[in-house]
């Protein structure tokens, strides 16, 4: 998505699924019913089971009246509601989480592994309760109440009568559908009632790990929608289509498709299955017709395929694919399926689909590959957490996905946090790659401790969201562990469950590259790091030196080659505004308990080794504006190093997730964003490496390299580049005519050894294409004192500096004034302000911020979210630059848009 022109919030996404060697078809099973589903969504009442006397026969009845209950909506876990209703403080400021009732575990520590404490309000059951009326047309159809997720166990009442009970409701990413038709009074008054209980240390359990705390009830509650929906005697469920190409070409496409029939009714039912698959193509319809007769036994439910062998119209020839957005048009077919019954429609679903095919192996360097539609792709991406209180948030869900368009990120990995329908259609719709797989350091990964009933868990768990997942074309992967494989029993039952639901993408065994009996090595690493490491760490880990040193640490292996599941320069100490937001006035300077608590868990508790690094790199701070200015430079220069490196080693580099992308709540560690939604200096490095066309330089060896992420070749080019000294004056110049072809990556030249540098100097890099257009450019401040490494000291989690670079110089710069005009534009639903700086000075206009406010707002306020076409920059003497920000028409209101212009050496 470009900022430089208008852009509409995303739309409404439909689901579609092409992976593995097959294509699938995306659909929400909610959406497959005769009639819209009936959300349960407002108006539901929460209490605590310690404050009721009342059984759910009782409490599931209009004569019960819940006096003194919490007012909710669904979904919503316990603390979420009681913070919505005021009953409890909003947890993310400063250290309010800790004054929560229950809230007793010690700081840094891992709730999701320590139980709760007897006196916890959250010990006990909490009661859900809802009375809703259903439409008169109910009547005589088959009514089904589903539950896409409820934390950990329930009960389950319905006007009076139990129809579930928690021997059976068991596992916080399971799906549940009850019938209820017998239970239901169509066109009159209804209650649902339902008992919730926290899970414990020793369940399957939503969690979260080091990179931020836990609420007190550990999300106990319906943290996903509620709803009815309606059918005939026979539901149609989770209709999916796989595809296969004729790689490598990818002329014919044979497509297979598939869904689970459920016979409501106490006897045979015969019927046909029905579908239809359209395209549009040069403004014309496409319509392909398929229908099957099926009987179905007594209340069975069955998986029914179509396959291309017996049906002529699923081979496609010339198929329009779903490609990443970078790689082309992410394209959706539209699918109808019905399931007819003597002529008449029992159920019917409509949904979108992508024909794409990924494939994936181990290569020779070890690095585990993959392939979109036969064409090589580098994963480039972030790690997703939600929202700490499992708050659901559409606006906000669509301007994250802008922003990763934004940066030029193709991928998003879930780490045990399985996101919502509306999740996947974003990324279906917007061309964003998924990787997704079971969360780590908790009871997922205790398999020595599991019982009967965990095994019975996992596996409906790992059921219930492959059907859900698996026809999505953003799906690129799933995980069956993450910091550990799981054992050879485990990992072979959930290959057979992945195999029979036909699920079309790869499978890796872990996030790490630990091999298994059953599947051999992943390909992939969990090497680290993740706590602050110097720019040249990620060129100077070599896979040679991987392979001399037969281990990874100490000596790192996070280096940019193979396939890094999670790694980051460490913590991302947001700009001043969010820090202040965070941590309130009082605690803004110095550096306390109340920012280190806002860092993470373990061995990430606090910031000293950034902050160390910091002062060391740049000069001491003495005031929390300094400190955060000069977090933006260290994050900018680490998260650009990072991406260019593996960029630049394509394809001995596979792929690498920034860990992490965003934040569950205010954060000073690990984040592309900050939770406020605000861009900062890692945002902008990572934007500025992730550029299509784009000149680098190489830490290890001082070499220029060009490296294209666009799958067109680009011929004509013109690559310049300049050496200054801190005083601007030139101490090198070079010019290269070169061609970069379609997703390519080469050395250009290396620079020569120049005598007479200041203490920090600058390098400069400029590409045109053959009009003259700049399409390509980044600015390197560099440090005449070498930084090193010390290699004997790694572990895991880092590789520490033994010698600094000296950045200090730079305060020598002198004070610019820059020429700005700006105006804003309305477009639609977005407004556009349009900036022009010129630095008419002799001095470098150095790491220049700037931030879209509303007229007479304050200091702190900002316009976010916002897409700019680049920030963070600096501008050579006399050097004139256009930039835009769009941003939503409603956050200005009627107000009028403000630019402020900041940055090292900004009046």
């Amino acid at each position: 998505m470009n900022s430089a022109t208008p852009t509409r919030l995303l739309p409404q996404l439909f689901a579609i699924v092409f992976l593995g060697s097959h294509f699938l078809l995306a659909v929400d099973p909610a959406a497959t019913q005769t009639t819209s589903k009936l959300l349960l969504h407002d108006h539901w009442t929460i209490q605590s089971s310690a404050k009721i006397d009342a059984r759910g026969e009782e409490i599931s009845t209009s004569a019960f009246i819940p006096q003194g209950w919490h007012d909710a909506t669904a979904p919503t876990t316990v603390v979420a509601a009681l913070v919505n209703d005021k009953t409890l403080p909003g947890p993310f400021f400063a250290m309010n989480l800790r004054q929560l009732p229950g809230v007793t575990y010690p700081v840094g520590k891992n709730f999701s592994n320590i139980p709760m404490q007897p006196d916890s309000p959250y010990a006990v059951s909490w009661w859900y309760r809802k009375r809703f009326t259903t439409p008169d047309s109910y009547t005589g159809k088959t009514v089904w109440l589903n539950f896409k997720g409820i934390n950990y166990r329930a009960n389950i009442w319905l006007n009076g009568k139990q129809i579930a009970n928690s021997n059976h409701v068991a596992g916080a990413w399971r799906t549940y559908e009850f019938n209820i038709t017998e239970s239901l009074k169509p066109g009159a008054d209804n209650v649902l009632a339902v008992q919730v209980f926290a899970p414990t240390e020793n369940d399957l359990a939503i969690t979260f790990v080091d990179w931020n705390p836990a609420p007190p009830d550990k999300n106990m509650g319906l943290w996903r929608e509620v709803y009815l929906t309606t059918s005939g005697p026979v539901a149609l469920r989770y209709p999916t289509v796989v595809s296969k190409l004729n790689l490598p070409t990818t002329y014919s496409a044979q497509l297979t498709l598939t869904a689970q029939l459920k016979n409501a009714v106490g006897h045979a039912v015969k019927g046909k299955l029905k579908a239809q698959i359209t395209n549009i193509v040069r403004s014309k319809l496409e319509v392909r017709q398929l229908d099957l007769e099926v009987e179905l036994g007594s209340n069975e439910t069955r998986d029914v395929t179509l396959t291309p062998d017996k049906f002529e119209q699923l081979t496609i020839e010339h198929p329009q694919l779903w490609w990443p957005a970078q790689m082309g048009e992410p394209h959706l077919y539209g699918l109808d399926v019905d399931f007819e019954i003597d002529g008449a429609v029992s159920d019917h679903s409509h949904s979108e689909f992508g024909i794409r095919q990924v494939t994936s192996e181990v290569n020779a360097t070890g690095g585990r590959a993959f392939h979109i539609n036969g064409k090589n792709i580098l994963i480039r991406g972030g790690g997703w957490t939600t929202d700490m209180m499992l708050r659901e948030d559409s606006q906000r869900l669509e301007d994250e996905f802008r922003y990763v368009r934004d940066m030029g990120l193709n991928t998003i990995r879930l780490e045990g946090k399985l996101e919502t329908e509306e999740f996947f259609d974003l990324a279906d719709r917007q061309g964003i790659l998924i990787m997704a797989g079971w969360c780590c350091c908790d009871f997922w990964e205790r398999w020595p401790r599991w019982q009967r009933q965990d095994f019975d868990i996992a596996q409906q768990s790992l059921r219930d969201q492959i059907y859900r997942l698996r026809s999505h074309p953003s799906l690129v992967m799933w995980l069956n562990g993450s910091d550990n494989p799981p054992p050879p029993d485990v990992e072979q039952m959930y290959l057979n469950i992945e195999k029979q639901l036909q699920w079309p993408n790869p499978v890796v065994s872990s996030a790490t590259g630990k091999a298994t009996s059953v599947t051999g090595k992943s390909g992939v690493k969990m090497t680290g790091p993740y706590e602050y490491v110097a720019p040249s760490y990620w060129e100077q880990d070599t896979l040679a030196g991987q392979l001399n040193r037969k281990q990874c640490n100490p000596g790192g292996c996070g280096g940019a080659y193979g396939f890094n599941t999670e790694t980051s320069m460490g913590p991302a100490v947001p700009p001043l505004e969010s820090i202040r937001a965070m941590v309130g006035e009082d605690h803004l300077w110095p550096i306390d308990d109340v920012w280190n608590f806002h860092a993470g868990g373990g061995e990430f508790k606090d910031l000293h080794v950034f902050s160390d690094a910091l002062a060391r790199r740049y000069g001491k701070s003495d005031n929390a504006e300094d400190f955060a200015f000069k977090s933006q430079l260290q994050t900018y220069e680490g998260v650009r190093a990072m991406y260019e490196a593996y960029s630049r080693n394509k394809y001995q580099s596979t792929g690498v997730i920034q860990w992490m992308l965003n934040n569950a709540w205010p954060s000073m560690i690990w984040h592309l964003y900050d939770f406020y939604l605000r861009p900062g200096g890692g945002y902008y490095g990572a934007k500025r490496a992730l550029e299509a066309l784009h000149p680098l330089y190489g830490y290890d060896d001082h070499s220029i390299w060009l490296v294209s992420s666009q799958y067109e070749d680009a011929k004509g080019l013109k690559l310049t580049t300049r050496i200054y000294n801190l005083d601007m004056t030139e101490k090198f110049s070079h010019q290269d005519s070169l061609d970069a072809p379609a997703d390519s990556t080469a050395k250009v030249f290396t620079l020569p050894e120049l005598n007479g540098l200041s203490p920090v100097y600058f390098l400069v890099l400029r590409l045109a294409d053959s009009s003259g257009k700049l399409v390509g450019s980044n600015i390197y401040w560099l440090s005449a004192k070498p930084e090193t490494l010390d290699w004997k000291k790694s572990n895991w989690w880092m590789t520490p500096t033994s010698s600094f670079a000296d950045y200090t110089a730079l305060s020598q710069l002198s004070k610019v004034k820059l020429k700005v005009i700006d105006h804003t534009e309305r477009h639609g639903e977005n407004s556009i302000t349009n900036v022009t700086l010129q630095n008419p000075s002799a001095t470098l206009a150095f790491f220049v911020r700037l931030k879209v406010k509303r007229e007479n707002g304050n200091s702190d306020d900002e316009i976010l979210p916002v897409l700019w076409e680049d920030n963070y920059i600096s501008l050579l003497p006399g050097e004139k630059r256009e930039l835009t920000a769009t941003y939503r028409a409603s956050e200005l209101g009627s107000s009028k848009a403000v630019v402020e212009v900041t940055g090292w050496n900004i009046e």
